[in-house]
């Protein structure tokens, strides 16, 4: 990878999430946990700052290096052809609302799926979800029947869990490669087959559709926010086609 090579926001969208990154992990050397006070929490949760709509795009898991890994080469790969394209300040929009878009799409899907949960549990469960939730998530104690109540677990994972990582901005940025270059091969590289842009982006959404509506309680991963990603992403590029006598 030649940086000079690279353009001025893929460049330093790469050095900042890199950045960030090793922060994260020598402040957790030091006991402290960034994604504390730059992760997305749920509104509802006392950790939950606005800003954190917009940080927590910069942050991904200290305990897995895939996760920044992965996201950074599909910047590098899809969001230089972008750049490119559109020009840096326009990319630069795009990435952000996209990525600040997930974030809202995130914190929805959490609000609808907490609804019926509301109207189960007791006031003083939600209250103590609220209050000493995430210190239960982080393998504290609580109260022995509202620990078995599985209501209750689910009301405490969706308030108090924190998202992380620019996912939301990268499915984005393989929405508009897809619609843009939509007859594009890609090569896969599990199978290591060719695919044509479109399916790739069509698939993966799909995927991504199934996996968020399937919950599954071991899956840590942020799937709507994805979905979210590309949401935002579709809404942007149909506007700017709309809008052709405006530049960035």
């Amino acid at each position: 990878m030649n940086f000079r090579n690279i353009p001025p926001v893929v460049k330093n969208l790469l050095i900042i999430n890199g950045l960030f990154f090793l922060a994260t992990i020598l402040l957790k050397n030091q006991g402290i946990d960034l994604a504390d006070y730059l992760g997305l929490h749920f509104w509802q949760s006392d950790g939950f700052y606005p800003h954190q709509l917009i940080t927590y795009i910069f942050m991904h898991s200290s305990n897995d290096f895939t996760h920044v890994l992965f996201n950074m080469f599909a910047v590098y790969m899809f969001g230089r052809v972008l750049e490119g394209v559109w020009g840096s300040k326009r990319f630069l929009m795009y990435y952000m609302i996209t990525g600040i878009g997930a974030g809202l799409i995130q914190l929805l899907v959490a609000y609808f799926r907490l609804i019926p949960l509301y109207d189960i549990l007791p006031p003083e469960a939600i209250e103590f979800a609220i209050s000493n939730g995430y210190d239960l998530l982080n393998g504290g104690k609580g109260p022995g029947e509202l620990v078995s109540n599985p209501n209750f677990v689910d009301a405490v994972v969706l308030i108090n869990s924190v998202t992380v990582g620019a996912s939301g901005a990268v499915f984005g940025i393989l929405l508009a490669f897809g619609m843009l270059f939509p007859n594009t091969e890609l090569m896969l590289l599990f199978p290591p087959i060719p695919i044509k842009a479109k399916w790739f982006v069509l698939g993966y959404g799909a995927i991504e559709l199934y996996s968020g509506f399937a919950n599954n309680p071991n899956d840590n991963v942020a799937h709507f926010a994805h979905l979210g990603g590309m949401l935002f992403g579709f809404i942007m590029i149909k506007l700017w086609q709309k809008d052709r006598g405006t530049f960035y």
